[in-house]
């Protein structure tokens, strides 16, 4: 049975490029994003190493650490993030995970338990589901989870778009409609009487009887 939303993430000790972590220890009372990748110098994935360097600032704002996975061991990744920053221009100072016995791979279901117990001479292909991204919030509980083709680079600003819209939604009883952005206006959810949102929000307005939008919470 795979992984769902609001299971717990699994935990794990693992080796990464910057010692041994026990991963929910490693967490610690913040936000995490783990996402991984199915085989080191490769391409989309180099884009995609690169990125999240460049937008460690903005998930810091959020409390959210960011830690990438490959099913490759340590030594390749301290090789492969010189390729990175010539690609991109930008250092990898986050952790990247080794996973050479795909056990952290088999963990979170992204490769089946018989896919072997070593990353020697498995292809991409071979490791074409180890793509996927998860949202972790303080209580270890998994917020979201995507999983994307190696030929699609991942568009990280969505990512972040997602946590504000959780970490706004886990505070207040609202939800956000498609393709919110920060400041724009939020549903009130159908938990929240009508007195109860002048109170909270201080006014509305009914687009259907279940469709209520107000201004965004200040935090």
């Amino acid at each position: 049975m795979s992984l769902r939303i609001n299971d717990i993430a699994p935990d794990f000790t693992a080796e990464t490029t910057q010692g041994t972590i026990s991963f929910h220890q490693w967490i610690g009372d913040g936000w995490a994003v783990l996402f991984s990748h199915p085989k080191n110098f490769t391409p989309v994935c180099t884009t995609e190493l690169g990125t999240m360097a460049g937008l460690e600032g903005e998930f810091k704002k959020r409390n959210v650490k960011i830690i990438g996975i490959s099913v490759d061991p340590v030594a390749s990744h301290d090789k492969w993030q010189a390729d990175i920053k010539t690609a991109t221009g930008q250092e990898v100072k986050y952790p990247l995970i080794g996973d050479k016995d795909l056990a952290v791979a088999k963990l979170y279901e992204m490769l089946p338990a018989g896919a072997g117990e070593s990353s020697e001479g498995r292809t991409p292909a071979d490791n074409a589901t180890v793509r996927s991204v998860y949202v972790i919030g303080p209580d270890k509980k998994i917020k979201l989870s995507l999983t994307y083709p190696m030929t699609t680079g991942r568009n990280f600003d969505e990512i972040l778009r997602v946590i504000d819209s959780i970490q706004l939604t886990a505070k207040h009883q609202v939800a956000t409609p498609a393709n919110w952005k920060q400041g724009e206006d939020v549903i009130i959810t159908a938990a929240v009487s009508n007195e109860d949102a002048i109170k909270r929000f201080g006014a509305f307005d009914t687009i259907l009887p279940y469709l209520r939008k107000t201004k965004q919470p200040s935090a």
